[in-house]
């Protein structure tokens, strides 16, 4: 089993180009089986998720040919099942999107219960809810989601809460069904406006994409696409608060600032130095870090996904901070993780209580989700001596080459194979 094997205490220097956004390449993807015709999508992030999905979609009959490693050209014209119950596809969360775009473009759909990381409870009940009010019948059983209807009609839905997926999935369905759909109390992520401008570009009419209405006017038929995804807002939050853990001057590349500004606002009040310039930021940490607090929110709030990589950081500033998690209930699983490393932090049910030490040093760590195993790579780049990171396979699921990049930028980070490679190694424990 890979691990990588990092030797903290360089401060991370440099420039490094960030990727397509996963959340929004996922239902892009699905959504273009909507149409008979090629689509070509590019900016595809090179990541597990996109690939087991993507794999899924191949063994239905989909045609998907990889023009090089981030372009690719998908042609639906032959599928041969609208039943995906590939193994792989348990393992992702972005499965269920393939429910909304079959049912909207074949009115039926059979997806294995999705998985992912296990961050918390994320209900598909407004998923359902959606496409009930559409006029689909909606069944689970053996492990399945079954959806069918003789014919989508547009519903007034108001989303019980924030949700991207829902929004998302609902849109999906909704863009080919018959009449106009409204979605109250829509998520506004960009990955959400990105799937919308998607469609739109097939043929879709969908308005209001990034506010809490959007409405929808069904068409029969949607058309082929060339269309490139927006950049990771998460990756490019990851390497600016990798500049902030190790002291670091890191410029990230090919961003929509825009998206960044939750993130940007609360490493200012660290101390941190944001230049923004076109479709770059520049993160410069020169002094000691401040304490502040965080609540996670939907967007344009502090992103849920970035709160593990910001209580490292925390948990290396002066005095108390304290971070509030308000979408998921078990996301604070790491921080045992990182009190092994010499953190002061205390959990107390969706709050961590943070107070700030001088340094964190090396220990043996897993990753218990994607985005907390990020935050403890930035853990163990900061930290004094050597560290090792087990399950890196959460990390790989959503970032592309995420140990060469943090090379490129001074750090001392490998990947080792448990077994074998790092036989020779003798792991410091203080």
């Amino acid at each position: 089993m890979e691990q990588y094997l990092i030797h903290g205490g360089n401060s991370l220097v440099g420039e490094v180009e960030i990727g397509g956004a996963k959340n929004a390449a996922l239902p892009i993807l699905a959504a273009s089986i909507m149409t008979d015709e090629t689509v070509h999508i590019d900016n595809v992030p090179d990541v597990r998720d996109t690939n087991v999905l993507m794999d899924a979609m191949g063994n239905v009959g989909i045609i998907i040919k990889k023009e090089n490693r981030h372009r690719v050209t998908i042609n639906a014209a032959n599928i041969s099942s609208t039943v995906v119950c590939d193994d792989n596809i348990k393992k992702i969360r972005a499965s269920y999107y393939l429910i909304g775009a079959m049912l909207g473009k074949y009115k039926h759909a059979e997806v294995t219960l999705p998985g992912g990381c296990d961050i918390g409870c994320r209900a598909i009940d407004q998923h359902i809810k959606g496409f009930r009010a559409l006029g689909a019948e909606v069944v689970l059983e053996h492990g399945m989601i079954k959806t069918r209807a003789d014919h989508l009609t547009g519903s007034h839905i108001y989303m019980d809460v924030v949700s991207v997926g829902a929004t998302i999935n609902v849109m999906l369905a909704a863009s080919m069904a018959e009449g106009k759909t409204i979605i109250e109390n829509a998520a506004k992520e960009p990955h959400v406006v990105d799937a919308a401008n998607f469609l739109n570009s097939m043929g879709a009419n969908i308005k209001g994409a990034g506010t809490d209405v959007i409405r929808i006017r069904g068409v029969q038929k949607l058309h082929g696409s060339d269309y490139t995804i927006v950049p990771d807002q998460i990756e490019a939050g990851t390497f600016m608060l990798a500049a902030a853990a190790t002291k670091g001057d890191i410029t990230v590349r090919n961003v929509i600032p825009k998206h960044l500004e939750s993130i940007t606002a609360k490493l200012i009040e660290t101390g941190c130095e944001v230049m923004e310039s076109g479709d770059q930021v520049r993160v410069v940490c020169s002094r000691n870090l401040r304490h502040t607090h965080i609540k996670t929110l939907p967007y344009p709030g502090f992103p849920t996904d970035m709160q593990p990589q910001i209580t490292v950081v925390l948990g290396l500033s002066e005095g108390t901070s304290i971070v509030t998690e308000s979408i998921f209930e078990n996301r604070f699983k790491y921080v045992d993780e990182l009190v092994r490393m010499g953190a002061n932090i205390k959990v107390e049910g969706n709050t961590a209580i943070i107070d700030g030490v001088k340094k964190y040093t090396g220990a043996g760590i897993a990753a218990p989700d994607l985005r907390a195993g990020a935050a403890l790579v930035l853990a163990a780049l900061s930290a004094e001596g050597e560290s090792i990171v087990d399950n890196i396979r959460y990390i790989q699921r959503g970032y592309e080459d995420f140990d060469i990049k943090l090379r490129s930028l001074g750090a001392d980070i490998k990947v080792v194979d448990r077994d074998n490679d790092y036989r020779d190694f003798k792991l410091m424990t203080g």
